[in-house]
């Protein structure tokens, strides 16, 4: 049996469409409410049933953390802040950042591993730093796991690492030819051993 359309251009009959189409849990609900999704929202799945309130996130307690007799707490403070001193005037060094990577014929040739050429798949970090003018004997070198701290008499680099390193075996080297520093530190990462093997 059909019917004619008429039926249905009344705003009643409109309203009881919208409340079956959407039901609501109370029954004096405003007309604003009936009115279901907008109409560029898509319908799949998801959204048939009630919805669904979001979970709380849970975010780490930091109230064990707390010393409450100190002025700030080691979570507040981030790596190497110890060292900036915004009254010391000496310059900073330019410097780069570069990135290595051992590979072996099995990467090279027959791309056994997933090595790319991806600073992701680089095992170990370059910094290189310009000293004009200063001796080897003259250079404070300081490598945390994300921070570098260099002092000369001329020069101070506080510098904040990509990544994070392996402090306690890096090496320097320092060419009197360019009056550079070479500091080759390996990256530490949490996955690289299930990414890259």
């Amino acid at each position: 049996m059909e019917l004619p359309l008429s039926e249905f251009s009344s705003a009643g009959s409109l309203e009881a469409l919208c409340s079956l189409l959407y039901p609501s849990i109370e029954e004096d609900v405003e007309e604003s409410s009936c009115r279901g999704p907008p109409s560029s929202a898509t319908v799949g799945p998801g959204n048939i049933g009630p919805s669904l309130s979001p979970e709380p996130s849970t975010v780490p307690s930091t109230e064990n953390m707390i010393d409450k007799k100190s002025i700030w707490n080691d979570f507040e403070v981030t790596e190497g802040a110890e060292f900036d001193d915004t009254l010391d005037l000496r310059e900073q060094p330019k410097y780069e950042i570069l990135f290595k990577q051992q590979i072996g014929t099995e990467d090279m040739f027959l791309g056994m591993t997933r090595k790319d050429t991806s600073t992701a798949c680089c095992d170990q970090m370059v910094i290189r730093i310009q000293l004009p003018g200063i001796k080897a004997s003259e250079v404070s070198l300081q490598v945390r796991n994300r921070y570098l701290d260099l002092r000369t008499p001329q020069h101070k680099l506080g510098l904040h690492l990509p990544h994070p390193v392996d402090a306690k075996n890096g090496k320097a080297k320092f060419v009197s030819d360019t009056e550079t520093l070479d500091v080759c530190l390996t990256m530490v990462r949490d996955l690289d051993f299930i990414n890259f093997f």
